[in-house]
C-alpha cells in the first residue's frame, strides 16, 4: 500500500490518521511543497493517477482512490477492523454528514486564514477582515459542536472518521490563531482525547513540523 501525501494537507492528514487507526502499513510518499509555488508542478505519479493532481492518492494493490473521504470509505470495506464508522443507519449517516460538514463548512474559514496568515499577502485591512471573519465563523462551528458532543467522548460514542476528519481543522485553526474558546468545555475536553490518540499525536506533530520549516525557509 502508497499513500502519495502532502506535508501540510489537512485531507492527506486525515487519511495517515485513519491508516494508523487501522494499523495498515505502507509507504508515505510526500510530495514536494513550497509556500511560493505551492504543490506546481505536480507529482508526475500524482497528475497521473489523479486528474486534479491532488493528495491524497492512496495505491492498494490495482486499486487507486483518491479523495480523503473516499478513502476513508474504501478502508473501512476493505478493512472493517478496527472500524472508524459507527453501527446503525443513523448514526454512520450522523458521522458522514459531520465529516462532510467539517470539509464543506469548516474547512472554508480554515482556508481563509491559511492565506490571510501563512501565505505572503498584502497585509492591507480586507485581509485582516477576512481573518476575523473566518474566526467569528469557526467560533460559530465550535458552539454547535459543543452542544452536540454532550455526553459523548467522541461525535458518534466512539472514534470515527467524523472526529479524524473535524480534529485535523481544529488543530489548524488552533495554530492558525483561530483556539476553541475555553468555555465551550465539550469541544476541548473531545480535542484533548483526540490529540492524546499516537496516531493524531504523530500526524499533528508532522503537520507543526512542515509548517515551522516552512515558515523558515
Amino acid at each position: 500500500m502508497r499513500l502519495y501525501s502532502g506535508p501540510l494537507s489537512l485531507f492527506s492528514a486525515k487519511t495517515r490518521i485513519a491508516l494508523a487507526e487501522k494499523g495498515l502499513e505502507h509507504e508515505l510518499i510526500q510530495v514536494d511543497w513550497s509556500r511560493e509555488t505551492r504543490y506546481i508542478p505536480h507529482h508526475p505519479e500524482v497528475a497521473r493517477l489523479n486528474p486534479k493532481g491532488e493528495v491524497p492518492v492512496l495505491i492498494d494493490g490495482n486499486t487507486v482512490v483518491c479523495d480523503s473521504t473516499l478513502i476513508a470509505e474504501y478502508l473501512e470495506e476493505k478493512y472493517p477492523a478496527p472500524p472508524l464508522f459507527p453501527q446503525g443507519a443513523a448514526e454512520r449517516v450522523r458521522c458522514r454528514q459531520q465529516e462532510a460538514a467539517a470539509d464543506e463548512m469548516w474547512f472554508p474559514f480554515i482556508w481563509d486564514l491559511i492565506e490571510t496568515s501563512f501565505y505572503p499577502n498584502s497585509g492591507d485591512a480586507s485581509v485582516e477582515a477576512r481573518a476575523a471573519s473566518a474566526r467569528e465563523g469557526l467560533v460559530a462551528l465550535y458552539s454547535k459542536f459543543d452542544a452536540e458532543l454532550a455526553d459523548r467522548e467522541y461525535y458518534c460514542g466512539d472514534l470515527t472518521v467524523a472526529d479524524i476528519g473535524t480534529g485535523v481543522f481544529v488543530f489548524a485553526a488552533a495554530t492558525l490563531g483561530a483556539p476553541v474558546p475555553a468555555e465551550l468545555e465539550n469541544v476541548r475536553a473531545w480535542f484533548a482525547r483526540l490529540q492524546a490518540r499516537p496516531s493524531v499525536a504523530q500526524v499533528s506533530a508532522d503537520l507543526a513540523q512542515a509548517a515551522a520549516g516552512a515558515m523558515t525557509a
